[in-house]
């Protein structure tokens, strides 16, 4: 990406291993991440570029002499950082905060979006899959890298519990994905709040039980009349924009709980006078993917979560700039790369 709107495919020098502790990976599936969208919207023109992409699926080609997890050959899904799995923060389970880890795409790591990668810190990053390369899970499984596990780190933050009612902020692939998320965790009823009948009539196959089209002031109204003028127990916010985040708040119950897992645009905490008042908790932030993909991956490989109906276009490495204007004009939920 070289500025705001401008994604080019380009040829590159090859991936390749350069530390004992890395692992080529030969990329079979990759995607466009909303997240992305942000830069695509709003980076400011750089002549040397940045390379995007932080989800991906691959094939094992080779490995340095200190890694003992995976081996060529072996099919590995990557969260979206990469990560030691030895330090404090990985024992905390907040890969996010590796001392040794890292971002695709930045400080010279390669991007996902890509035919090859080369894997720092393979043995804490990579996590195989005991499926083959062209397997139908496919889909449901690139989701582990990084958008079901931010729904999942999402309704965690909201605090979902069985029994209680859940609202959802964002009918995006998070929002999606925080929708199974929350369905998972107990939740006798999951609000959706989104505009977008086919993301919300997908929204209601995973488990929403109502649909709230209204935004703003309106928006807080409908949820309000929709739970006994109370508001949820839990609110996943997964937009990340000012109103949003508003949104979200105030249609949290007093004492219930907001987890905010997209990405801020924003410097301040609006309605904070609500949240203190109310004592509302809100917690949240990035998503420690690497932390949850072992508990999340056995409902999937058993087709009980199906997390990868939020793709609805396959594309090519070379039609990846396409993927990205159908994403961001809202022609697509999200958009699975094949290389």
């Amino acid at each position: 990406m070289y500025g705001a709107g401008d994604v080019r495919v380009e040829e590159v020098p090859d991936a390749s291993i350069s530390e004992p502790t890395d692992a080529l990976l030969r990329v079979t599936r990759a995607c466009i991440c909303g997240s992305d969208l942000w830069p695509y919207k709003t980076m400011e023109p750089d002549p040397d570029g940045a390379r995007m992409g932080h989800e991906f699926i691959g094939v094992v080609e080779d490995v340095g002499s200190a890694v003992e997890s995976v081996a060529p050959g072996d099919l590995v899904v990557a969260p979206f950082v990469f990560s030691d799995g030895t330090c404090d923060f990985c024992g905390e389970g907040l890969h996010t905060s590796c001392r040794n880890g890292g971002i695709w795409g930045r400080n010279g790591a390669d991007g996902g979006q890509a035919e090859a990668v080369c894997v720092p810190q393979a043995d804490g990053t990579l996590v195989k899959l005991p499926v083959a390369e062209d397997d139908a899970l496919m889909p449901s499984l690139l989701t582990l890298s990084d958008v079901f596990a931010t729904g999942h780190h999402a309704a965690l933050g909201a605090r979902v519990e069985p029994g209680k009612t859940a609202a959802v902020v964002g009918d995006g692939a998070v929002g999606l994905c925080g929708v199974i998320a929350a369905r998972r965790l107990g939740a006798e009823r999951i609000l959706i709040l989104g505009r977008h009948p086919d993301r919300t009539d997908l929204a209601r196959e995973f488990g929403a039980t109502d649909v709230v089209a209204e935004r703003g002031p309106e928006a807080t109204e409908r949820v309000r009349e929709l739970t006994g003028g109370e508001g949820a127990h839990s609110v996943l916010e997964c937009v990340g924009l000012e109103q949003a985040f508003e949104t979200a708040v105030r249609i949290a119950r007093p004492g219930g709980a907001v987890g905010r897992v997209g990405v801020p645009q924003l410097d301040s905490l609006p309605a904070a006078g609500v949240s203190f008042v109310n004592n509302v908790t809100v917690s949240g932030g990035i998503a420690p993917a690497r932390a949850y993909i072992d508990e999340l991956l056995p409902e999937v490989l058993e087709g009980a979560l199906q997390p990868g109906r939020v793709f609805d276009s396959e594309i090519p490495l070379a039609e990846v700039p396409g993927g990205y204007r159908a994403m961001d004009e809202r022609e697509s939920i999200k958009v699975m790369v094949k290389p």
